[in-house]
């Protein structure tokens, strides 16, 4: 991130996301309080950008933060009904779930986790949209290059005798290989039922096409903004990684699947992006 700013990545994505409930029927996710969150993120703004909006990246951002915020929460409600009463959202950003949660997370303590930096400009913005903390959200603080997830989490009532859901959602890219092991071994040591769904990049060698080219002109856009790629994973080294750390089941969400699952049916220009990938793996 650039000195004294926020993520611009964290930006980009609450736009995209309020733009889904603008443009796209139906919609893959729900998000009503997403709209008008950041100035930015306004109708007025959003409708005002409306070529830009409808750009071939655009529908593609716009297509990603929709499947992989709905693929997560699915999951999500899965591990609840399996017992599961924490849910941490790693790289939380101005991620709306404590504002909208459904009955099974009534019970759940939530977890947003982020760059202090960062948070601290989100806290901002949640306030002015008069959004009051729910009594289940903590905020938790947390460069995950100079601190541990586990240590950020212990001094903020995280209970590492329960289980744990936890989403990772445009994150992996942004950490170092080690940081991102890391996190991995800590939550393959939580109890079982615990589960991470995760997104991550393969590198360029994978993608060709229009998903290359996005992958290209997102990493102008982040490195214009002081916020570079640093790990990018093939599908099999994630796989490696979570059988090496222990994890038991894990599902690849190949663009395939999430096309069938997400988007099938559509007659508009939302398809499922493959430059962005998502795995689901339970300890």
């Amino acid at each position: 991130m650039l000195a004294d700013q926020p993520s611009q990545s964290m930006i980009c994505t609450a736009v995209c996301r309020a733009a889904h409930q603008l443009l796209d029927r139906p919609r893959i996710f729900e998000d009503p309080v997403a709209v008008g969150l950041i100035p930015q993120a306004s109708e007025h703004a959003i409708l005002d950008a409306i070529d830009k909006e409808r750009a071939p990246l655009s529908n593609l951002l716009r297509a990603l933060f929709a499947f992989r915020s709905r693929f997560a929460e699915d999951r999500l409600a899965e591990a609840a009904f399996r017992g599961v009463r924490q849910y941490v959202i790693v790289g939380a950003g101005l991620d709306t779930f404590a504002w909208r949660q459904p009955a099974f997370a009534h019970n759940m303590r939530i977890f947003y986790v982020d760059h202090p930096r960062s948070l601290a400009w989100a806290t901002t913005q949640f306030r002015r949209r008069s959004l009051s903390k729910p009594q289940n959200l903590f905020f938790v603080p947390a460069d995950l290059e100079a601190q541990e997830l586990a240590t950020a989490l212990d001094g903020h009532g995280f209970e590492r005798e329960a289980s744990a859901f936890f989403s990772v959602l445009g994150v992996i890219q942004y950490l170092s290989r080690e940081a991102v092991e890391t996190v991995l071994r800590f939550i393959a040591c939580l109890q079982s039922s615990s589960e991470i769904v995760f997104s991550f990049i393969p590198p360029d060698a994978e993608l060709e096409g229009e998903e290359l080219a996005a992958v290209i002109d997102s990493l102008k856009l982040t490195d214009s903004m002081g916020e570079s790629w640093m790990t990018r994973l093939r599908p099999a080294e994630a796989f490696d990684l979570l059988n090496r750390f222990g994890f038991g089941e894990v599902f690849h969400l190949t663009p395939k699947r999430a096309q069938q699952r997400y988007f099938a049916g559509r007659d508009d220009a939302l398809r499922a992006p493959g430059f962005e990938q998502l795995i689901a793996a339970t300890v």
